[in-house]
């Protein structure tokens, strides 16, 4: 049936208002919240950067991604319909997903991805979370484009647990890549060597001007602010390799919020964040009057070497405005001095920042760290290698690939979804359950690696009863260097009870776990040469993957499966799947 004329006009200024006044994106009001419905045409999209054009995978058109907007407790339908010849899924990255692992979105993990031409709707309730998440697409090296900002608003009727802003700006770090990022991964798998690097960073899809000298000013991030304003920054790293630093000249942040936490404010003149992770700030804006303009800038932080890294800055402008001010994207830039950055390996200040993070742990947002904990693991996590294939020449360590494990088992991608192997009681043959508990050859994790870094190779899970308590310590390895390992658990946020340097000492190491209020996350970093313990309750049945956010490492094999059982009560089931579930 043909649409009338005035359809497309009036939707475009419906879908703008729902931006600016996300409570009018109610299809169905709840008990709890309302269900808000979104379409996400996944299509291909030519898009210049650094002076190169190339068609890169967005959702519906654009990049960075849009923005989904909801209030805690609603319900999100968002359909996605896969136009392009790649294979799709996309994770909601932080959502809890409580009985809706269906909806997570791990390619082979809890569906089988979405094949061109067809579709597969999404259907999760936000529980219990306030801040910014972000979404992007779990299949392959794909995500470098196809991402964007979750923004969880409080319940209507109540508030942050900190002044109102007087706006919201999200700030999404990511990369650019001239080429195609398929073939990066393909290549770097094929030789066994690490791949190559991006070509540049970017704040909200944009490199700035530091890249070259044919850049438009059209491709410079500016933060465009008021004078005496308190702002909130939605900072969100996407980037596929590097964890970064980033700075303001001249300015503070308050940090109040972790993976869409509460934190105990916090003043810093410098972010650190690793991919996978969100924090929102205060931002609170000098008493300038005139048009001044101070430089931002981000760049990485690696202890890598294995591997290269892509060593740039990418810079953006705060640029204030007064209300009789106009704007040009045109006005100059030049000799505005850039803010210093912490050095490239800082890892004391990486340290010295993940120990100020605390959960805010007051009465309306309280902190239930297990105190008693009924199943401990111990994982060894980082680098090792492969043998080289016959009549083949590898370009890893000693002629040897690339690899990457826990507890030296390297994770095989299975061809039917983890999940739908598990509810339909047809695991044999999908995965095992015989992920160890603690390495099988324990050695001086961060001192001299063994002579043999051979990797096992398996697709094995831990099992999990239902609603039984998790202290997971990940042991960072020096196998071909020590780096940070930002692991992702999906399904679950947990609690950061301690972290150190050197190997971890069970013996005394406990006696310093912060039980009152450690920072709830979904994403931690696995210090370079140390370690870091968590805790959480399995309360959510499902297959759950947890795995490194540096998409290298995941390639590797740095990835594995937590299946959580069902209770004994019919809220502590997984629900059969969806009919659209997408076909292996």
């Amino acid at each position: 049936m043909a649409l009338p004329s005035t359809f497309l006009p009036a939707f475009v200024f419906l879908t703008f208002c729902l931006c600016l006044y996300p409570h009018l994106a109610s299809a169905k009001h709840g008990s709890t919240g309302v269900t808000r419905h979104y379409k996400f045409n996944i299509r291909m999209h030519n898009v210049t950067r650094l002076c190169q054009s190339k068609s890169i995978i967005t959702v519906n058109g654009k990049f960075p991604g849009p923005r989904i907007i909801a209030r805690e407790g609603d319900r999100l339908v968002i359909k996605v319909v896969n136009h392009v010849s790649n294979n799709i899924t996309i994770h909601w990255h932080g959502i809890r997903q409580l009985r809706s692992g269906w909806a997570d979105g791990p390619a082979y993990i809890t569906q089988c991805p979405i094949q061109t031409g067809q579709s597969y709707v999404y259907n999760f309730t936000i529980i219990g979370q306030t801040g910014t998440l972000w979404y992007h697409a779990h299949v392959s090296w794909i995500r470098s484009t196809l991402y964007g900002p979750i923004v969880i608003l409080p319940r209507r009727n109540t508030s942050y647990p900190f002044v109102k802003p007087y706006k919201e700006v999200p700030i999404i770090f990511g990369e650019w890549w001239n080429n195609d990022t398929e073939a990066v991964i393909n290549q770097a798998l094929q030789t066994g060597a690490g791949p190559n690097n991006s070509d540049a960073y970017t704040i909200n899809g944009l490199p700035g001007p530091l890249y070259n000298n044919c850049s438009s000013p059209k491709e410079t991030f500016r933060l465009k602010v008021k004078p005496g304003k308190t702002y909130l920054l939605r900072i969100i790293n996407v980037a596929l390799n590097d964890e970064l630093f980033f700075k303001i000249a001249n300015h503070t942040f308050t940090v109040v919020d972790a993976d869409a936490s509460y934190v105990k404010p916090f003043e810093t003149d410098t972010i650190f964040i690793t991919p996978g992770q969100t924090s929102n700030v205060l931002f609170k804006t000098k008493n300038l009057t005139s048009n001044a303009k101070f430089m931002m800038a981000a760049r990485p932080y690696s202890t890598a070497a294995a591997r290269t890294f892509d060593n740039t800055t990418v810079t953006g402008v705060l640029e204030y405005m007064s209300d009789t001010m106009s704007s040009s994207s045109n006005t100059s830039i030049k000799g505005l001095p850039l803010p210093t950055l912490p050095a490239i390996n800082a890892t004391a200040h990486v340290a010295n920042w993940t120990n100020k993070f605390r959960s805010l742990g007051n009465s309306q947002f309280p902190v239930n760290v297990p105190q008693t904990v009924q199943n401990r693991y111990f994982f060894a996590v980082g680098l090792g290698s492969d043998r080289c294939p016959k009549n083949q020449t590898c370009q890893g360590p000693n002629g040897t690939k690339f690899a990457a494990s826990i507890n030296n088992i390297s994770f095989t991608s299975p061809t039917i979804a983890l999940l739908q192997a598990r509810y339909f009681g047809k695991s044999n043959g999908v995965f095992t359950t015989d992920f160890p508990s603690t390495p099988l050859s324990p050695f001086n994790y961060s001192g001299t690696p063994p002579n043999n870094t051979m990797v096992s190779h398996g697709t094995k899970a831990v099992v999990l009863p239902y609603n039984t308590t998790v202290e997971l310590v990940m042991q960072g390895t020096n196998i071909f260097g020590a780096e940070n390992h930002p692991l992702h658990l999906h399904g679950f946020n947990f609690y950061v009870v301690g972290q150190g340097t050197g190997n971890y000492n069970s013996t005394t190491d406990p006696a310093n776990f912060n039980l009152v209020d450690p920072v709830e996350r979904n994403t931690v970093g696995v210090p370079s040469a140390g370690w870091v313990a968590v805790r959480f309750r399995a309360d959510n049945p499902g297959v759950w993957f947890m795995h490194c956010h540096i998409e290298i490492h995941l390639s590797w094999g740095l990835r594995m499966a937590w299946a959580v059982m069902d209770g004994k009560l019919p809220n502590q089931k997984l629900p059969p799947p969806p009919s659209d579930l997408p076909k292996c």
